[in-house]
């Protein structure tokens, strides 16, 4: 029987679907997370406890456990483990994209000149270490420009600056996140702001897999909310996308170019463009699949989920199809209205009672500190829709979203502009709610 390793924390969303996907592969599942699990001492051979913020770590010991229970593939299944599963496979000799390739991805400012070297079209960018002196880079950069950190995700310290006032303000309010203790074991890159320019237009999101280096289009989402700032809080993603199919291809090129730019050649693959009428830019990409439960939205063949498919792919399993399902299909991530303390949410059962809502989870539980962007980069919880197209799908979210009521007191205890969330309000096991993104 062929055994699976799945890398994942403890603070993930992912857990269910991916388990799910395993079982029904009937392959032996091995899970590893970042902290220990109290059956770990009775299942030896199918938990274990790594460090996710020491790949080399982490790939002797599995490299260790292999040497008594084989591995067959490894997947990581969000940002927090791409490089773990990396380094992990690059030991042991498993289907993966090179480690370099894969430490590119989680460094925004390395991304952008990979992408400049190769002729990428993405915004330029200057790169600023939080001890330099935000009023004189104000006089050095070209306005409209967006600021962010290079290592964090899921939109969390991304602020647009339209002058210099906004460019400092903004400036200020990332290096206090960067101060945070949740981003203090995150590594190279925790005192760098990245400064690029603003590139108007639509954006979308292509979820792909790799095969032999060849890009496959699983899904390419519209995001029909505008995202021009100032901070940049995503919500809808609808698929398929009712762009032209000129500019879809190339979009589709762009990306598989951006992709071999960053020497990624194996396994899932999860990019942000904007478009606009001189073509596709690419705004990042990600080793890993869409995040959150977004991931829902896809299926393929008949009846198979992205994470299935990516295992397959992993173990070397056949794959039978790549093509998504006809029906339209969305999501939506529910913004924060505002910070403070949740007391209440009504309207679930209402909201789940529009035409084509498949389900409404709700993952903020009542007496949970909120803190919206650029401080925070989480969710209230996802609405999940399928219709006959792509507009009533859309149109199905925007009503459920307009059914839920959440009571936030602003007198509770989030933290004022300017101050990073405690790691309590943002990386507790029932308060994480990862983005698409």
């Amino acid at each position: 029987m062929l055994r699976l390793l799945l890398l994942i924390p403890t603070t993930t969303y992912r857990t269910e679907d991916f388990v799910a996907a395993a079982a029904k592969l009937d392959v032996e599942l091995v899970v590893a997370s970042e902290r220990p699990n109290v059956l770990e001492a009775a299942l030896p051979d199918s938990l274990l406890t790594l460090d996710f913020g020491d790949p080399g770590k982490a790939a002797r010991t599995v490299a260790e456990f292999a040497r008594r229970h084989p591995v067959d593939a490894v997947v990581p299944v969000d940002d927090r483990t791409t490089m773990v599963g990396a380094a992990i496979a690059e030991r042991l000799g498993l289907r993966s994209s090179p480690v370099d390739a894969v430490s590119t991805t989680r460094n925004k400012h390395r991304m952008r000149e990979a992408f400049a070297r190769a002729g990428v079209r993405s915004p330029g960018f200057t790169l600023l270490d939080v001890s330099d002196d935000p009023e004189a880079a104000a006089g050095r950069v070209a306005y409209p420009c967006v600021l962010k950190p290079t290592i964090l995700a899921g939109s969390r310290g991304v602020i647009r600056a339209d002058d210099a006032h906004s460019f400092v303000t903004a400036f200020q309010r990332i290096s206090a996140i960067l101060r945070a203790p949740d981003v203090a074991g995150l590594g190279e890159g925790r005192e760098e702001v990245l400064v690029e320019d603003f590139i108007p237009g639509r954006e979308v999101a292509l979820e792909g897999l790799l095969v032999g280096e060849e890009l496959h289009v699983l899904a390419l989402f519209d995001k029909p909310d505008p995202l021009d700032g100032p901070y940049f809080e995503e919500t809808i993603y609808v698929t398929p996308s009712r762009l032209p199919s000129e500019v879809q291809l190339a979009i589709f090129s762009e990306t598989r170019w951006a992709a071999r730019a960053l020497g990624l050649t194996e396994g899932p693959v999860h990019a942000e463009l904007r478009v606009n009428d001189r073509g596709p830019w690419v705004v990042e990409i990600a080793a890993r699949t869409i995040g959150g439960l977004c991931s829902r939205t896809l299926r393929f063949g008949v009846g198979v989920s992205l994470e299935e498919l990516v295992i397959r792919h992993a173990l070397g399993i056949e794959l039978d199809s790549l093509e998504r399902e006809r029906q339209p299909a969305g999501v939506m991530m529910i913004p924060i209205p505002r910070g403070g303390v949740l007391r209440a949410v009504r309207g679930r059962e209402t909201a789940l009672a529009v035409s084509g809502i498949e389900d409404v989870t709700i993952s903020a539980h009542v007496g949970q500190e909120l803190v919206p962007l650029p401080e925070g980069s989480r969710y209230l919880g996802f609405l999940l829709a399928r219709a006959e197209s792509p507009e009533a799908v859309e149109q199905s979210l925007r009503e459920a979203h307009r059914r839920l009521d959440f009571d936030v007191d602003p007198s509770g205890s989030a933290p004022p502009a300017g101050v990073a969330p405690s790691p309590k309000s943002q990386d507790s096991p029932e308060s994480i709610k990862e983005p698409c993104a």
